[in-house]
């Protein structure tokens, strides 16, 4: 008797015989393999004759070691976990499919990757596929030398598309993303800038503030934007005393003016804001009607 039937069940005799690619039929118990599978009850009740041809005969006893125990051989899951997808998704065993799933996804390589996204498909694992697809999609140079997608290639250019269609989307929702991190960044940056320029304007800093607030010598820098303040001063400084700004030659006096527009366009306090042009609705239209220097 082979060891899959080991089990602290007392069985009975082997009622059934299961027929493999090997000579000798394997005696198996039809109420545990019907109990285990509903596709192999409804064959057992048709015609009594099981067979099973296709994947190596160790692969078929680990098979009915499952059905026997609900276990797997942790080696036999390694070596033979393709041929026990495979064998789970006919047979319709959910909990071994499951478990080879796993067991196929964490020895996948570039060399079986092909061969793994082709049982996937066939077998309607779709986590598996999409791992087989981001393992292709990080390692293509290595997976495009392989034998198994020269294979794809001659035999199954259909799925060599679905997969480099696949590559491409991926590719371009990356782009988006780092797009979108991008944008972000320069919102935040932005956003920044606008709290600082009211802080400078509103309570002054270091070296530059508004007339009617005295500024302290030796005071510390602000500790809330940092940098970022020490910058935006330099700029109000430079945008003060430089004699390009009104000609609309200077760099760094266009910036400013951008953030003086970015300003008033997401002020709600025009009344009372102490930034420069940022003072009643008529000064505010009229900034906005000078493009020149933006």
């Amino acid at each position: 008797m082979d060891t899959f039937m080991t089990t602290s069940r007392v069985l009975p005799e082997p009622d059934l015989y299961l027929y493999t690619s090997v000579s000798t039929p394997i005696p198996v118990h039809a109420s545990i393999l019907a109990s285990a599978s509903p596709v192999l009850e409804n064959i057992i009740m048709s015609n009594k004759i099981i067979k099973i041809s296709g994947v190596p005969y160790r692969a078929v006893i680990a098979f009915l070691r499952f059905l026997y125990s609900f276990r797997c051989r942790e080696e036999e899951m390694e070596k033979y976990g393709m041929h026990l997808l495979a064998l789970s998704h006919v047979y319709a065993v959910p909990e071994l499919k499951k478990r080879s799933v796993k067991a196929v996804g964490e020895h996948v390589t570039e060399e079986s990757v092909v061969d793994v996204l082709q049982l996937s498909r066939l077998c309607d694992a779709p986590d598996l596929y999409l791992k087989c697809v981001k393992l292709v999609d990080d390692r293509f140079k290595k997976v495009e030398r392989s034998e198994g997608w020269r294979f794809l290639q001659n035999h199954d250019p259909a799925l060599e598309l679905d997969i480099l269609c696949l590559l491409d989307d991926n590719d371009n929702r990356k782009k988006r993303l780092m797009m979108r991190k991008r944008q972000e960044k320069v919102y935040m940056q932005l956003s920044e800038a606008m709290e600082c320029l009211e802080h400078i304007c509103t309570e002054g800093c270091t070296n530059v503030g508004p007339y009617d607030v005295e500024l302290r010598k030796g005071r510390e820098p602000c500790t809330k934007f940092g940098e970022t303040c020490q910058g935006m001063q330099a700029l109000i400084q430079h945008f003060a005393t430089c004699t390009k700004g009104n000609s609309g030659g200077c760099m760094r006096c266009k910036r400013m003016w951008q953030l003086f527009r970015l300003h008033s366009s997401i002020c709600h306090h025009h009344d009372s804001c102490k930034v420069p042009l940022c003072r009643g609705k008529k000064r505010r239209g009229k900034m906005m009607e000078d493009g020149d220097y933006l």
